[in-house]
Formats: structure tokens, C-alpha cells, sequence
């Protein structure tokens, strides 16, 4: 006796398999067809390749509305387990030779997916693992789509050398324990950054290169994540860039020229390494002295540091620019506002809520007071 699959002159491993599996699991949230379409799949070898084709189109898809790679990393692992994290990083790296040009940005975070394969299972639990990861892909709306920004000055070579020795710097910063020798290389660190924004300045207002606006996505992450936003928004304004904050993806979007946009995530990554540690080493003192109200007293402190560091950082923009580059300052502020109103017509402010610890609130502004927050030198 023939099966019902042979008898209608379709293979196991036929597309149809695979469209029969879609239509029980991915449009169905339950998790008796979730177990029926994995048992289709789990009894169909000769379907994995069009299964994992399938996976590469969602991928694809999942590009071309908007998202990038960390961006559906950090969805996954937020949403998912370590095997779709897995499953999801194999998935990206077979689908980028079809994929087409991209810039550093994009190839930095295909560099940065987890490496380690995914755990070897049984072919029900691996099918159902697949199922759960392309129903998350293919239920991703649509976002704001952001590109590299565009560079035509003849330097532009040497500015991966620079930044490789800025994060670095700030890396060793953020690792040692003396605060002496970490004050010193974060000093270092942001001097190498406005060097690096001087000399674009520079080069525009001795030779304009209509250079455009680009945009990037910084991950802003649970938990406090409202003052971490705010603090981004913060270091976004200093350096002449824009940040839309996106609570429910976890990111902000920050759009600005190249150099300002590199200095703006150097900057909030490194500020928020140094506001951890002090918070963490003022939430001790708390804790020794009888405090138990941990979370209100992380809350309250993470938003202390991120309001008065937006105050440092505003105090010295005021004082960092040449009245002979004020005009190419003006120039290059009007169409970073024009691409965030032409990207999000509709944007509110964030406001910090819940903050209500005193205590808190003290020494988060004390720590952000300690963080280093070297102004550029002037520019002309």
C-alpha cells in the first residue's frame, strides 16, 4: 500500500511539505500546530533544504523591511532560547553571500553573531525550534530603514585606524580597576574623537563634500532602560546628532555624520560601563549600611546620571565651536533634522518616571559628576 503522499505524486520532500507545515505552525499560535507541523517536517528529510531556503527568504525579507542583524538578534534573544539564537546566526551567515553590498556597519554585526552551532536534537525538536524562529521572522513589521552614512572625503580610509584605537583606549578604561589610569585613557579616548570630528569640520569648510546624514541603531536595553534611553538622547545632542528612542524593539535610532555618530556610540557605551560600576559600588555602601530597596535605588540613580551628564554634555557644547565654522555646524544640524522629521514624522520626548529614591538620585548625580565628560576643543 502507498502512502497518500506517493499516491498523489508528491515527494516527501516536496515544497509541498514544507507549505503544509507553514500553514498548520506559522499562522496558527498554538502549540498543537506547532507539534503538527513539526512532525510533518520531523518525517520529511528530503524537506530540509527547501525548510532551510525558506528560513534564508525570511531573512531576506526581514531586511528589506527595515532590520538589520543585531536588530533580529536582539529580538531573539530577548523573545527566544539559545538554540534559536543559534539557529538564527546560521540562518543570517548563509544568507549573506545572496545578500548584496553592505557597508562596515553591517559587516561588523555579521561578525559579531555567535559562532558556536547550535546543539545536535532530534529532528521533531529541531524542526520545532525552526518553526518558532520563522514565526518570529515573519511576524517583524516593518521599520524605519537606515543606511550608512555616505563619505566622500579622501581620508575616509584612515578612519577605521582611529576608531580602533579610540575603542580600545576606552576598553582598557573600562577594565581596570585603578580610577586614576582609567580617568586617563577615557581622556585620551575623547581626545582622538575630536580630533577625528575637528578634522571633518575642517575638511568641510575649507572644501564641502555635500556629504549626507546617516543612521544607526544602538541597543537600549531592559532593565532602566528609560534612563539609558534618556542618557543615549543626551550623548546623541552633544555630539550633533538625533536619537529616536523605540521602547518596544529595544533600540534607538540615531542619525547624524559618520564621525559624530561613531563618537556617539563610543561615548554612551562607555558612560554607561562607568555609571554600572559606580552604581554597583554605591549600591554596596547601601546595602552594608541595612538598604534593601535595590531596584528603586538603581532606577533613581541611573536617571540622576543620565540627567546631569545631559547637563555636562550641553554646558560643553555650548562652548566647543569656532564663530568660523558655526555656518557648516548649521548646515550639517538642518539636515540631520531633516532626515529624523523625514524618518519620524510623529517622535515624543522621553521623560523619566518612577524616580523616587533619594538616595539614589544623590549619587547617580555625584557618580555622573566623577564620569569623564572631556569637552572637544574648540573647532577653528
Amino acid at each position: 500500500m502507498t502512502s497518500s503522499s506517493t499516491s498523489s505524486g508528491e515527494n516527501p520532500g516536496t515544497p509541498g511539505t514544507v507549505d503544509r507545515a507553514f500553514e498548520a505552525a506559522l499562522y496558527a499560535d498554538t502549540d498543537a500546530a506547532l507539534d503538527t507541523a513539526a512532525s510533518l517536517l520531523a518525517a520529511a528529510p528530503d524537506a530540509d533544504p527547501e525548510l532551510e531556503r525558506r528560513g534564508r527568504e525570511f531573512v531576506a525579507a526581514a531586511w528589506r523591511r527595515g532590520w538589520q542583524p543585531a536588530d533580529v538578534v536582539r529580538v531573539a534573544r530577548r523573545e527566544l532560547d539559545d538554540v534559536h539564537l543559534r539557529l538564527l546566526s546560521a540562518l543570517i551567515r548563509r544568507q549573506a553571500p545572496d545578500d548584496r553590498a553592505r557597508g562596515p556597519r553591517w559587516a561588523a554585526q555579521l561578525a559579531d553573531l555567535p559562532a558556536d552551532p547550535a546543539p545536535r536534537t532530534d529532528r521533531f525538536s529541531h524542526a520545532t525550534a525552526l518553526l518558532e524562529l520563522y514565526r518570529l521572522l515573519l511576524r517583524l513589521p516593518a521599520l524605519e530603514p537606515v543606511d550608512e552614512p555616505v563619505t566622500r572625503h579622501a581620508h575616509a580610509t584612515a578612519e577605521p585606524r582611529m576608531l580602533t584605537r579610540i575603542r580600545a583606549l576606552l576598553a582598557k578604561a573600562e577594565a581596570t580597576g585603578y580610577p586614576d589610569e582609567a580617568e586617563a585613557l577615557t581622556a585620551k579616548a575623547q581626545e582622538l574623537m575630536a580630533r577625528h570630528s575637528v578634522d571633518e569640520a575642517l575638511l568641510d569648510a575649507q572644501a564641502p563634500t555635500h556629504d549626507i546624514p546617516g543612521a544607526c541603531r544602538i541597543g537600549v536595553e531592559p532593565p532602566y532602560e528609560q534612563a539609558k534611553a534618556v542618557l543615549l538622547d543626551a550623548v546623541a545632542t552633544a555630539n550633533h546628532c538625533r536619537a529616536v528612542w523605540n521602547e518596544p524593539f529595544a533600540f534607538s535610532t540615531v542619525v547624524g555624520f559618520g564621525p559624530d555618530l561613531e563618537a556617539v556610540e563610543l561615548l554612551y557605551t562607555s558612560l554607561l560601563v562607568q555609571a554600572t560600576a559606580a552604581m554597583t559600588k554605591a549600591e554596596a555602601a547601601q546595602r552594608a549600611g541595612g538598604r534593601k530597596r535595590t531596584k528603586t535605588f538603581r532606577q533613581s540613580f541611573l536617571a540622576a546620571y543620565a540627567h546631569r551628564v545631559g547637563t555636562r554634555l550641553r554646558a560643553a557644547a555650548e562652548t566647543q565651536v569656532g564663530d568660523d565654522l558655526l555656518p557648516v555646524l548649521a548646515t550639517r544640524e538642518v539636515a540631520v533634522t531633516d532626515r529624523v522629521d523625514r524618518m519620524f514624522p510623529e517622535t515624543t520626548t522621553t521623560r523619566l518616571r518612577g524616580v523616587n529614591d533619594e538616595a539614589g538620585w544623590v549619587e547617580g548625580a555625584e557618580a555622573a559628576d566623577r564620569a569623564q565628560v572631556k569637552s572637544r576643543r574648540p573647532l577653528g
